[in-house]
């Protein structure tokens, strides 16, 4: 059997730096930071103000994101569900064709710098900053007591432009991550996309399930999303598309606990249509298009394969008409 290549063949032009003291250019940069979870449409408008100030290749573009998200490390018990793992923020920064990510590790030591000692160690001695991109509420700094007038004053001493993203639009960007988040919760898909400006991705390995599908001719891969953190949408049915040897491939994915055989943890299933290539080991991104339905108990496994004749022909019929 073939081995599939299952995402596209390029290479990543974005080039990614595990720790602050490990980033490095011959130019000076253009910064932005935050944690830009979904990287949806609002971080697209800051993210691109950030390529255009490189000025055709003057400056080096650089984003500057933590991991974990500090408030996993600062606060205990935090359950926060992220729309992105880390490796897809990575596949979206390097879409909208950013130079530089620093993913820094942060810890309780990175907490305890302050202010002026972050100004003058990272952004002017590590990332030698021509100009900040930053919103008017960004604090920063230990107890995060600096602000922006703090950050203007810094750059005047060091020699540095800021510039600052208006209220209107993180405003715009604080209510779409929440209406994202609320939307996927709600498995209202076509709302979550809008918002997202590209369809709400899974990204997992195929892991071996029940095999009740293939008995049924319904076979499914079943995906592993190994980071806890991520946020599946609400439990049911929905079309979804991957990309599997270079082909876009449609089909149909279950969220939930198969309640008709008794399923006793949330499972990711993808039955794909027209496709009958093993899947095992590989890993797999699954966009997600819309919601059929809610997740239902049949009174038999016959049932279930006549509910799933069903779905897959209303399935069919939506992807004729998008």
């Amino acid at each position: 059997m073939y081995t599939l290549n299952l995402h596209h063949h390029k290479t990543l032009a974005l080039k990614i730096f595990h720790s602050i003291n490990d980033f490095s250019s011959t130019k000076k940069t253009i910064i932005t930071l935050g944690t830009f979870d979904g990287v949806h449409i609002g971080h697209k408008k800051i993210l691109e103000r950030v390529i255009q100030n490189t000025d055709n290749e003057k400056y080096e573009s650089l984003v500057l994101t933590f991991f974990p998200h500090p408030r996993m490390v600062l606060q205990e018990d935090c359950d926060i569900e992220l729309l992105n793992t880390i490796d897809e923020k990575i596949y979206l920064l390097d879409e909208i064709g950013l130079e530089n990510l620093v993913i820094h590790p942060f810890d309780e030591m990175f907490s305890r710098l302050t202010a002026e000692e972050f100004v003058k160690t990272v952004l002017v001695d590590r990332f030698d900053i021509h100009k900040i991109i930053i919103g008017h509420d960004h604090r920063f700094g230990r107890n995060r007591t600096a602000n922006i007038d703090d950050l203007i004053a810094y750059g005047e001493q060091y020699n540095f432009e800021v510039e600052q993203i208006s209220v209107q639009e993180i405003n715009e960007i604080s209510v779409s991550s929440t209406k994202i988040r609320q939307a996927l919760v709600e498995g209202n898909m076509t709302l979550a996309n809008d918002y997202l400006g590209y369809e709400y991705f899974l990204t997992g390995n195929v892991v071996q399930g029940k095999q009740l599908g293939r008995t049924i001719d319904f076979p499914t891969a079943n995906i592993e999303v190994k980071e806890n953190y991520k946020l599946i949408p609400q439990n049911g049915v929905y079309i979804v598309k991957s990309i599997i040897v270079d082909k876009v491939i449609f089909g149909m994915m279950n969220i939930g606990f198969n309640p008709t055989v008794n399923g006793e943890n949330r499972s990711i299933e993808v039955h794909y249509f027209d496709f009958n290539a093993d899947l095992y080991h590989q890993n797999v991104r699954v966009s997600i298009l819309k919601r059929i339905r809610s997740e239902q108990k049949f009174s038999s496994v016959d049932a279930l394969k006549t509910q799933l004749e069903t779905d897959k022909k209303e399935a069919l019929s939506c992807l004729n008409n998008l």
